[in-house]
């Protein structure tokens, strides 16, 4: 019998968080820090990465360098790849959005000092507890898959809240499924119990083969909801998208990953895309300019990762043998990160 393509996602994902999983940091709690209005705050030329499912800073720190070089002051959300376990199985993003918003706070009212965020504290024993209690996904953890209907579950953790305000704002990149937990970030709507309204101190997003369209299950259940709405108007958007990975020649993950992003129960094979998130959802962000990049490029380096090689076999292949390059690389860089030069900083 045929494992039905969405099965073998979650499968594949069960298998490289166990591969993934590394030493803890520390952790605690942190008191909410609601977001004044800070419209006349100017922009700052400094942004913040913020890693796609399953990954962490340290995998960004290339493409931080490449953005530094290029006279982007720019550092990527300082969490390990493991804090994304209590966000399994399409669970609610709080978790992820509190060291969003932690990482935004702290970079606004340094005045864009990329070495002014400090770490936080967040321990194995912290992540057991948001695993039992973070609410959603296939298990309906605390009563229901919908958005609107999770219960206020606070994530652990102990972040630093900065004793002055914001001087200005920032930019975001979001790459995967990191760009559209930027985009519930940014929403002015409650979101699990609090609403962020990052909108406030963030004035541009950038999006690198993040899922925007609607598709079915819990995992999209948060793309649903932000979808709901259009991009802030203060903040500008561009939607960044690869190519050349079709879903009937690029390996099975990438057929599989097609039909997961798609709202029409398709196999996968007919798409286009970076071999993970077809053109079609990564440009899907309503209000957004949208980039098509020139040449293959695709979802992530799997060739240079731990596990790379056993969540993405045939890509990881095709990244070696061929030196394909992804959004980090300098091919890629040089297409969209001009983009944010266009802004006009003070």
């Amino acid at each position: 019998m045929r494992i039905p393509p969405v099965r073998i996602i979650y499968l594949q994902v069960l298998l490289t968080t166990l591969c993934l999983i590394r030493q803890s940091d520390g952790l605690s709690q942190r008191p909410l820090n609601p977001i004044d209005s800070i419209n006349n705050i100017p922009n700052l030329k400094a942004a913040i990465i913020i890693p796609g499912f399953l990954t962490g800073a340290s995998e960004f720190q290339p493409l931080v360098d490449a953005l530094n070089s290029r006279g982007i002051p720019s550092l990527a959300v300082p969490f390990p790849n493991w804090h994304w376990i209590p966000c399994l199985g399409g669970r609610s993003m709080r978790p992820m959005l509190e060291r969003i918003d932690h990482t935004v706070r702290c970079l606004a009212s340094s005045g864009g000092d990329v070495n002014a965020v400090p770490d936080f504290e967040y321990s194995i024993q912290d992540c057991i507890g948001d695993f039992r209690d973070n609410p959603g996904g296939v298990m309906e953890v605390g009563g229901s898959a919908e958005v609107d209907l999770y219960p206020d579950v606070t994530p652990r953790g102990r972040f630093v809240v900065p004793s002055g305000d914001a001087k200005g704002k920032v930019a975001i990149i979001g790459h995967s499924a990191g760009g559209w937990i930027a985009r519930a970030y940014l929403s002015d709507r409650n979101y699990g119990g609090k609403v962020y309204n990052g909108k406030e101190m963030v004035h541009s997003l950038v999006t690198l083969g993040s899922p925007h369209g609607n598709a079915p299950g819990p995992a999209f259940a948060g793309v649903e909801w932000v979808n709901r709405e259009k991009i802030p108007s203060s903040v500008r958007a561009l939607a960044v998208s690869g190519s050349g990975y079709r879903g009937d020649s690029s390996g099975q993950l990438t057929q599989n990953a097609y039909s997961f992003c798609c709202d029409k129960g398709t196999d996968g094979t007919s798409y286009d895309g970076d071999g993970i998130t077809p053109i079609q959802s990564a440009l899907a962000m309503e209000g957004a300019e949208t980039l098509i990049l020139n040449g293959r490029v695709t979802h992530f380096p799997w060739s240079e990762v731990f596990g790379g090689d056993i969540f993405a076999p045939d890509l990881a292949k095709i990244h070696k043998e061929e030196k394909a390059p992804w959004y980090g690389s300098d091919l890629a860089i040089d297409q969209w990160a001009g983009w944010l030069d266009q802004i006009h900083y003070e």
